[in-house]
C-alpha cells in the first residue's frame, strides 16, 4: 500500500465510512476504491478535492508525504460557522438521501461539534432524542431567534 492509499484507507475507517458508501459519494465502484487503497492504481486528479472533501482533509494531506493532518487542515469558514452555533437552536436541512427522518422539521440543539460530525438534541414526537450527525449530510442550517 502507498502513503496515499494508507491516507484514503485510515480516513474513511476514522469516519465510519466503508467502501462502498465511500464509492457511491464519489459516483466510483467499490473496486475503485479498493485499489485505490492497496496502491494498485491511483485516484484521477479531479477526484482529489472530492475525496479530501469527504474525508474532512486538505489535498495537501493526501497528496504530500509527511504532510500531517493537523499541519494541512486550517478551520474552514463552515467549522467556525458550526462552532458558533453550539448552544444555539437550528433547523437543519439535509442532502438528498441523507434525510433523518426523526429529525424532519424539528427544532435542534446543536451540543457538540467536532471536525466531520455534530451531535444534536431535538424534542419529536418520539420525545427527546439526541444524534451524531455527519456534517457532510447536512445541507443547510438555519440558526433559530431566540423565542
Amino acid at each position: 500500500m502507498n502513503e496515499l492509499g494508507n491516507k484514503i484507507a485510515k480516513k474513511r475507517k476514522d469516519i465510519g465510512m466503508t467502501q462502498t458508501d465511500f464509492a457511491q459519494k464519489l459516483l466510483v465502484t467499490r473496486q475503485t476504491v479498493s485499489r485505490w487503497e492497496s496502491g494498485n492504481v491511483m485516484p484521477d486528479i479531479d477526484k482529489i478535492g472530492d475525496i479530501a472533501s469527504i474525508l474532512g482533509v486538505s489535498c495537501d494531506y493526501l497528496l504530500r508525504d509527511g504532510v500531517t493532518e493537523c499541519e494541512s487542515n486550517p478551520v474552514s469558514n463552515v467549522s467556525r460557522l458550526l462552532k458558533q452555533a453550539v448552544g444555539k437552536k437550528v433547523s437543519l436541512s439535509f442532502f438528498d438521501g441523507e434525510a433523518d427522518i426523526d429529525l424532519y422539521n424539528a427544532d435542534c440543539t446543536i451540543t457538540e461539534f467536532e471536525g466531520n460530525w455534530m451531535k444534536v438534541k431535538a424534542q419529536t414526537k418520539k420525545g427527546d432524542i439526541e444524534k451524531l450527525l455527519p456534517v457532510s449530510s447536512i445541507l443547510s442550517f438555519e440558526i433559530k431567534e431566540d423565542e
